[in-house]
């Protein structure tokens, strides 16, 4: 692959870093994290090396689904704030040179919101086409589809006597996307934060925007708990695999999405340097490379406990196969969905070796890095043990699945429910060893219940003054990025494919050529590169003084090496 000599843009070059609003910061008391939360945390951010921030939803909601079930698109939920204290918050970061975008969520509202309301009240309400209404088919739903939080994707709303479709909560109603009206309005919404300021949107579910408007039955073979339960018992296989992709083929991916995103841009490119990034890993929502999604998340990369190189190499493979000209990859290893990356990828034994290279292997591949709060100081997946302090919608179901379906007595339900739960990595940011982690006061009673190895040096204050902490190892590698424009800009070019313990690559732009070598292994290792000689070390994990002889580079366990090489030495 030839260096890069394209200036990018500033999404590329960025590292993003997600705020779960709710989680990160109280900043008035109540113990609930808030937009002047953030504010307070702003020249923090600055200092760690971040360059743009992802916020989850912060709108008006009755939180059945942690906010993404929004009842304003155009207001700030006041346990958050006010609108000014968005706008405060968006200039504060804007003056630190840290940019923002926030969760667009266009498949659904709540039900709360006044559209629905409208909808629901009358068969002749000028909103009802706003929402996907039918009527019910033999005494039941229209058809046989289901919800993905369990049981029929139809409610029956008995002031009408027509049922509504949701992919999700049937308290989540799903908009019809083939009413222009509705398409107007949410890109009104959009444009008023635009006009705010804010630097893009991260698109919520958008694989679930359209539906088959003929509603044909899904051919699977199995229900919804069938599924459930062969998944409980035997884990997921291909044959289980496809058998849910039959089960949602008219839910999701339905033509028309393409069309869409195209309008979306046209309305995003109004703006100057705004950028559009999709929950989704469908390489063909970027388009032609530049029409369509700017950043579409590598969430294959992420779907494996355990890295290794062939992992690795083989997930770059797939992707810059479908890649379109022109497009940027986008790559993350965790968010509010998903197990944190302490607890994810670990072993037991080797975990913060491990947590270093996972950052590594973000801050080093071509694409966008999306980190997630809390990861820069070794947050862990919090179990959960009280019932009443589960947050998450999907973990109740699963709660009532083990129980009802399996008949698994209270203590063993309710532990399966909490690993699955995503609560346990939403749990309030560790500030401090101090009282709730230094997250609200004491005398406030946070929304979920904090990690409680806050007081074993998982918090900020705490690693902030260690040079050999995690959180200091963070900083470092994201001033390093910075520095090193192949490392945010550059090609990427695989070494040493067959290596069962080493991950090598180059990175090159025009002028720089960087050699990273990540040995995701307990065992040291001599390795060989042909036709390539060192300049400079720019980082190693290990009691480096140099780069060394590439010729016959040996390697630590679980060492991180990067160093930069004389051009006439690289090889296209």
């Amino acid at each position: 692959m030839e260096p890069n000599t394209l200036s990018p843009k500033w999404w590329q070059t960025a590292v993003f870093y997600q705020i779960y609003p709710r989680s990160f910061a109280d900043g008035n008391g109540d113990g609930i994290g808030d937009l002047e939360g953030i504010i307070h945390k702003l020249d923090y951010l600055r200092d760690l090396g971040i360059d743009a921030l992802w916020l989850s939803p912060h709108y008006p909601s009755p939180l059945l689904d942690c906010g993404y079930d929004i009842a304003d698109y155009i207001d700030v939920a006041s346990e958050y704030g006010k609108l000014e204290t968005f706008v405060a918050l968006l200039e504060a970061a804007h003056a630190r040179g840290i940019r923002i975008i926030l969760d667009l969520v266009l498949n659904h509202t709540s039900h709360e919101h006044a559209w629905f309301k409208a909808s629901s009240s009358s068969r002749d309400d000028p909103k009802r086409d706003w929402y996907i209404w039918r009527d019910g088919r033999d005494g039941g739903p229209p058809n046989n589809w289901i919800s993905t939080f369990g049981g029929s994707a139809w409610e029956l709303d008995l002031t009408t006597g027509q049922y509504y479709y949701h992919f999700f909560l049937k308290e989540q109603p799903d908009l019809n996307w083939r009413n222009p009206e509705v398409k107007a309005a949410l890109f009104d919404a959009a444009r008023f934060w635009l006009d705010l300021g804010v630097d893009g949107f991260r698109l919520d579910a958008i694989d679930t925007i359209y539906e088959d408007p003929a509603l044909p039955d899904h051919t699977c073979a199995f229900t919804q708990e069938e599924l459930w339960v062969q998944g409980y018992a035997q884990g997921q296989t291909p044959a289980l695999q496809e058998a849910w992709d039959r089960i949602y083929e008219y839910q999701l991916r339905q033509p028309g999405i393409h069309a869409l995103f195209r309008e979306l841009r046209q309305v995003i490119d109004e703006y100057e340097d705004r950028v559009l990034v999709g929950e989704t890993d469908e390489i063909s929502f970027y388009g032609n490379g530049d029409d369509e999604l700017h950043l579409v998340f590598n969430f294959p990369l992420m779907r494996t406990n355990r890295f290794t190189p062939a992992w690795i190499h083989a997930n770059q493979r797939a992707l810059y196969a479908e890649l379109p000209e022109g497009a940027w990859p986008c790559n993350t290893l965790g968010n509010h969905d998903t197990p944190r990356v302490f607890s994810r990828y670990s072993d037991g034994e080797h975990d913060v070796a491990l947590a270093r290279l996972s950052l590594a292997l973000m801050l080093t591949l071509r694409g966008t890095p999306i980190l997630y709060n809390g990861e820069e100081i070794g947050m862990t997946d919090y179990i959960l043990t009280d019932l009443t302090h589960i947050r998450d919608t999907v973990a109740l179901w699963h709660y009532d699945m083990q129980r009802r379906l399996l008949g698994k007595p209270h203590a063993e339900a309710l532990l399966e429910a909490a690993r699955i739960s995503r609560d346990k990595c939403r749990t309030p940011m560790q500030w401090a060893n101090a009282p709730h982690g230094g997250f609200c006061p004491p005398r406030a009673i946070p929304w979920l219940p904090v990690n409680p190895n806050y007081a074993h040096g998982v918090n900020v204050a705490g690693q902030e003054r260690d040079p050999a902490s995690l959180l200091s190892f963070y900083r470092r590698m994201l001033v390093l990025r910075k520095r090193i424009p192949a490392l945010s800009a550059g090609d990427y070019t695989p070494r040493l494919e067959e290596h069962a313990d080493c991950f090598c690559f180059l990175r090159a732009v025009e002028g720089q050529t960087c050699l990273v070598v990540l040995n995701f292994s307990a065992a040291a290792h001599t390795l060989a590169f042909e036709g390539l000689t060192t300049q400079a070390l720019l980082y190693s994990s290990a009691a480096r003084v140099d780069a060394g002889d590439v010729q016959a580079l040996s390697l630590a366990p679980f060492e991180i090496y990067i160093a930069e090489l004389y051009q006439d030495s690289y090889e296209s």
